[in-house]
C-alpha cells in the first residue's frame, strides 16, 4: 500500500511539472514525453523570446488554446522555448521561428507541420479537421446557425441523400481544405431556413456579400476554386495574421495598394480599390498595406518604395520567379486599376526592374559597387572573372560576411583579370539573375558564353580564394543547383531564422 502511494505521488509530481500560461502548456525536454501521454493531441509552437513573429502570435495562440479548453476538447496547445531547449528543437528539425507542429495520438514520430493561418479561428479549425470529421454533420437549424456564427467563413453542403455522389464529392473537398470548417446536412428545416431549394453548396462569410452559392457540377475539382475565390475578402489587409492566407493561397498574382490608414482620403482609395477588385475575383488577390506601420517597411523597401511615395500601386506574381509590375498611371481610381490588371492578365505588361543610380565612386574601392544600370557591363565583361555578392542591408548573415568580402577584394585588387563586387538586391533587380536568398554569391567567368556559377563553398577568405584561383571549380555549382537547405526569398517574412542554424536570411 505504501509503495502504491509513493508511485502515485511521484506520478502527480511529474504531471505537476507541466505548467500552463494562458491555457498554453509550457513544455521542456524533461516533460515533453509525459505531455504526449497526458494529452494525446498537442499542437506545439517552438519559439524564440526575441522573435517578432512569435510575439505577434502570442494572443491568438492563447485565444485558440482557451477556445479549445472551454469546449472541453482533448486537443491542447503547447509551447517550447527553442533557445532554452535546443536539443528538443534540433530533434524536431526546428530551423526558423515560429515552427509549429501537431503531435497526434501521443505519437512522437513524424509530427504534422502546421500549415494554416495565425488567427485563433484558423488554428482551431485546422486542429478540428485533423482530429474530427472533415465535414460536421448538421442535424438541425440551431447547430447550423452556430457553425456559421462561430466562424469567419464556413462551407455547408445541402444534400437530401448524404450517400449521393454529390455528397461524397463534397466530403472529399472538405478533406483537402484545412483552414475552413465544413458542415453537411439533409435536414428539411435547415434547407428551408437558409432558402436552399435543391442540393447544393453554400459558402457563408462575415464580409462582402455574406454568402456565395456554388453554381455548377459538384466535384472536388470545381468546388476548390469556388472556395478559394470566395473565402477571402475582395480586399484584404496584410498583417502578421493574414500573411499565411495571402501567401499560402492558390492565387499567386497579387496587386498591392500601399496607403497610410491615417490619410484623409483612405476610405475613398479603398472604395476605388474594392470596386476594381470585383472583376478579378479568383484571378488576382487585392491587398492593401498600411504604409505607416513599422513592420511593413521591409515590404516597401522590397518594392523600392518610400513612405513619402505612398499611396502607390504595385503588382507581383509569386510563381517560381517573382516578377514585379508598376502602373504607368499612378492615380488610384478604379478605372486605372482595372486597366492595369487587364493588361497584366492579357500578358501585355513588362516587368518593372529596380535600379539605383550608378555611384560616382562605384569602382574606387577594392570591392566594386554594382547597381542595375551597370550590372551587365561589369558582370558579363568577357575579359574579367567577376565574383559578386548579392546582399540585403538588413541581412545579419550579409553583415557577418562583409569584412571577409572586403578582405577578398583587397587580396585581388591588383589582379586585373578579377573583379570582386557587391550589389544591394533590395534596390536593384536583374532580369538575367534571380536572387532567392541572402547572401547569394555568384561567379561570372571570363568569356563570351555568359556563364554563371553559384558559390556553395565555405564562406571564408581561404574558401573564396581557392574558388577564384580554381576558376570557379572548387566550391562552385552550375547556376540553379541551389543548396537544399537555402530558404526561398519570401515577401511575407513568415518566419525568423535562427542564425546558428540557417545559412540565409529571408525577406
Amino acid at each position: 500500500m505504501l509503495k502504491l502511494l509513493v508511485v502515485c505521488a511521484l506520478a502527480a509530481m511529474i504531471t505537476a511539472e507541466i505548467t500552463e500560461e494562458d491555457d498554453v502548456l509550457v513544455l521542456k525536454k524533461s516533460n515533453f514525453e509525459e505531455a504526449l501521454k497526458t494529452y494525446p493531441n498537442i499542437l506545439v509552437e517552438f519559439y524564440a523570446p526575441w522573435c517578432g513573429h512569435c510575439k505577434a502570435l502570442v494572443p491568438e495562440y492563447a485565444k485558440a488554446a482557451g477556445m479549445l479548453k472551454a469546449e472541453g476538447s482533448d486537443i491542447r496547445l503547447a509551447k517550447v522555448d527553442a533557445t532554452e531547449e535546443a536539443e528538443l528543437a534540433q530533434e524536431f528539425g526546428v530551423r526558423g521561428y515560429p515552427t509549429i507542429k501537431f503531435f497526434k495520438g501521443g505519437e512522437k514520430e513524424n509530427p504534422k507541420e502546421y500549415s494554416a493561418g495565425r488567427q485563433a479561428d484558423d488554428i482551431v479549425n485546422w486542429l478540428k479537421k485533423r482530429t474530427g470529421p472533415a465535414a460536421i454533420s448538421l442535424s438541425d437549424v440551431t447547430q447550423t446557425e452556430s457553425l456559421i456564427a462561430d466562424n469567419e467563413v464556413a462551407v455547408i453542403g445541402f444534400f437530401k441523400d448524404l450517400e449521393s455522389e454529390d455528397a461524397k464529392a463534397f466530403v472529399k473537398t472538405a478533406e483537402s481544405v484545412d483552414d475552413i470548417p465544413f458542415g453537411i446536412t439533409s435536414d428539411d428545416a435547415v434547407f428551408s431556413k437558409f432558402e436552399v431549394a435543391k442540393d447544393g453548396v453554400v459558402l457563408f462569410k462575415k464580409f462582402d456579400e455574406g454568402r456565395n452559392t456554388f453554381d455548377g457540377e459538384i466535384s472536388k475539382e470545381n468546388l476548390l476554386p469556388f472556395i478559394k475565390a470566395n473565402q477571402l475578402p475582395l480586399v484584404i489587409e496584410f498583417t502578421e495574421q493574414t500573411a499565411p492566407k495571402i501567401f499560402g493561397g492558390e492565387i499567386k498574382s497579387h496587386i498591392l495598394m500601399f496607403v497610410p490608414k491615417t490619410a484623409k482620403d483612405f476610405q475613398d482609395k479603398m472604395d476605388q480599390f474594392k470596386k476594381a477588385a470585383e472583376g478579378f475575383k479568383g484571378k488576382i488577390l487585392f491587398i492593401f498595406i498600411d504604409s505607416d506601420v513599422d513592420d511593413n517597411q521591409r515590404i516597401l523597401e522590397f518594392f523600392g518604395l518610400k513612405k513619402e511615395e505612398c499611396p502607390a500601386i504595385r503588382l507581383i506574381t509569386l510563381e517560381e520567379e517573382m516578377t514585379k509590375y508598376r502602373p504607368e498611371n499612378s492615380e488610384i481610381i478604379a478605372e486605372n486599376i482595372i486597366s492595369f490588371c487587364t493588361a497584366f492578365t492579357e500578358g501585355k505588361l513588362k516587368p518593372h526592374l529596380m535600379s539605383q543610380d550608378i555611384p560616382e565612386d562605384w569602382d574606387k574601392n577594392p570591392v566594386k559597387v554594382l547597381v542595375g544600370k551597370n550590372f551587365e557591363e561589369v558582370a558579363f565583361n568577357p575579359a574579367k572573372n567577376v565574383f559578386i555578392e548579392f546582399y540585403a542591408p538588413w541581412c545579419g548573415h550579409c553583415k557577418q560576411l562583409a569584412p571577409i568580402w572586403d578582405q577578398l577584394g583587397e587580396k585581388f585588387k591588383d589582379d586585373t583579370s578579377v573583379v570582386v563586387a557587391k550589389m544591394d538586391s533590395t534596390a536593384n533587380e536583374i532580369e538575367s539573375v534571380k536572387v532567392h536568398s541572402f547572401p547569394t554569391l555568384k561567379f561570372f567567368p571570363a568569356g563570351d558564353d555568359r556563364k554563371v556559377i553559384d558559390y556553395n563553398g565555405e564562406r571564408t577568405l581561404d574558401g573564396f580564394t581557392k574558388f577564384l584561383e580554381s576558376g570557379g571549380k572548387e566550391g562552385g555549382a552550375p547556376a540553379g543547383d541551389e543548396d537544399e537547405e537555402s530558404n526561398d526569398l519570401e515577401l511575407d517574412d513568415a518566419e525568423e531564422d535562427d542564425s546558428d542554424v540557417e545559412e540565409h536570411d529571408e525577406l
